[in-house]
């Protein structure tokens, strides 16, 4: 889930742009340029090219050579600009949820709600379950929740800091917590790509998870597995530290259960299907509200009054001072304003990907992608591949459920296969593998929640690039693909 529930897409108005005049090759020109740019930026430049901002210039660059591209070939200025407002109004409530997880991360941090989650964590998980555990609570959470969004800004964080004091590498923690994340994501009929792929590919929202299933149960399982492995071969500094850390956190909070009140009302609110974001502010408001009952000697260490520190601890960077450097690490926050960078490249990805679907080279590509499958499993395959192109491309996530399943939605019919085929293979292939892009929305999202880049936890992220994966194997061997109708599939 992105940031709310299917009752606010309008799927009607997901709309994408054709253009007959604009060849494959036109529409490849601001693509190839694109990661040429990012490539060179991260391989040759590390990542410096522009500053802090180079992702966020780069995808502006390629948000113009498309125009460039849309005008010589007849594309009105008009056109391709009302396609990036509507793009970036799609996306204006992630951006509030992120300003809200900014807030929300420094009124917990000072509330001592995040430290008395690493304490008691620090008590119950031990290193040799650590990662499978992450996994479940992960998935416990985002089925209940039905966002990983959510349960990255509440669990997830506090998983991320148990590990890391624990000194299990961040990347393997983000990586459990994602793949978690996204199998409750993928299997909950409260998230909205759940109910949206069905939706697009034409079934119903029950036939879909249940023959989701089969493809994700088998990843889940493996990721698991994996994970348990990966607990018992490390090495961790967790033992030996534990004792002390528990101090420190004791010596500079005020940790009490109660302090768990209000991650618990916010996930009860967002179980109830209460608006996220009303969620997530109450989350912000009562936390405050605790830091004031149970931390006022941190408010202090803050600034001179309670309404500064709240003020700050909101807002801007705030970082508790404790004997331990894996402590400070982990007790620091950027607030409302550390989310900057992160908004800032959703808003450029969104600039990038209006421009292309209003010059219709999205159209273009996907359709192109279409003319090459031949075959059932190649029909499998394109849509796989489309729906990571476009999350690469478009850097949407719904973008990239929603343009497959109508451009693939009649070849699948015409291949005799059931429409649950379509809705499985967008979700196995356009959900999960939204957040291992690093300037898409959901990519940029849950880096910059967990403290933990892209690159660092790629590799971990095990469901999430192995579910495509899966679901190729399944079609490759014509393991549960059913029929519209009884016939040999071709």
């Amino acid at each position: 889930m992105q940031e709310d529930n299917l009752s606010d897409i309008n799927i009607q108005d997901q709309k994408t742009k054709d253009n007959k005049e604009l060849s494959i090759w036109e529409a490849l020109i601001p693509v190839v340029i694109l990661m040429s740019l990012l490539a060179y930026n991260i391989f040759v430049k590390d990542g410096a090219w522009f500053g802090d901002y180079s992702n966020q210039y780069i995808l502006l660059i390629g948000g113009g050579i498309a125009a460039i591209v849309g005008a010589l070939n007849k594309v009105s200025v008009g056109v391709m600009l009302k396609e990036v407002l509507e793009n970036i109004k799609s996306v204006y409530k992630p951006i509030i949820i992120l300003m809200l997880v900014g807030a929300l991360a420094g009124t917990w941090l000072v509330s001592g709600i995040i430290p008395a989650m690493v304490y008691y964590g620090l008590q119950v998980l031990s290193p040799e379950i650590f990662l499978p555990a992450s996994v479940i609570i992960a998935a416990i959470i985002s089925i209940a929740t039905g966002s990983s969004w959510t349960t990255s800004a509440t669990v997830g964080i506090a998983l991320v800091g148990i590990g890391t004091a624990l000194g299990i590498n961040p990347g393997m923690i983000a990586g459990a917590v994602i793949s978690g994340a996204y199998f409750g994501d993928k299997m909950s009929p409260l998230s909205d790509t759940t109910n949206l792929a069905p939706a697009m590919a034409g079934t119903d929202l029950f036939t879909h998870i249940k023959y989701m299933a089969y493809t994700t149960v088998p990843t889940i399982i493996i990721t698991l597995i994996v994970f348990s492995i990966l607990s018992i071969t490390i090495e961790t500094s967790g033992e030996a530290d534990i004792s002390n850390l528990l101090q420190t956190i004791n010596a500079t909070f005020n940790t009490t259960g109660w302090l768990f009140i209000v991650p618990l009302i916010v996930i009860a609110l967002i179980v109830l299907k209460t608006n996220p974001l009303v969620a997530l502010a109450t989350g912000v408001v009562s936390a405050a509200i605790f830091a004031v009952i149970f931390q006022p000697e941190i408010l202090a260490k803050i600034s001179d009054t309670t309404t500064g520190a709240l003020s700050q601890a909101i807002l801007s960077d705030v970082a508790i001072q404790t004997p331990n450097k894996t402590l400070n690490e982990l007790f620091s926050s950027g607030g409302l304003i550390g989310m900057l960078w992160t908004i800032l490249l959703i808003a450029s990805a969104m600039v990038f990907g209006g421009v292309m679907d209003g010059i219709g080279a999205l159209a273009r590509i996907t359709k192109s992608l279409l003319k090459m499958a031949s075959s059932v499993f190649g029909l499998f395959a394109t849509t796989v591949v489309s729906c990571f192109g476009l999350n690469v491309i478009a850097s949407d996530q719904y973008l990239a459920l929603v343009i497959p399943g109508k451009m693939f939605k009649q070849a699948y019919e015409d291949k005799n296969l059931a429409p649950e085929n379509l809705s499985r293979t967008l979700e196995d292939s356009g959900t999960v593998t939204s957040v291992l892009i690093p300037w898409n929305t959901c990519g940029a999202y849950q880096s910059d929640v967990l403290g933990v880049g892209v690159g660092e936890y790629f590799m971990f992220a095990i469901f999430n690039w192995l579910s495509p994966f899966m679901t190729l194997i399944f079609a490759a061997f014509k393991i549960k693909i059913r029929l519209l109708r009884q016939a040999k599939v071709a």
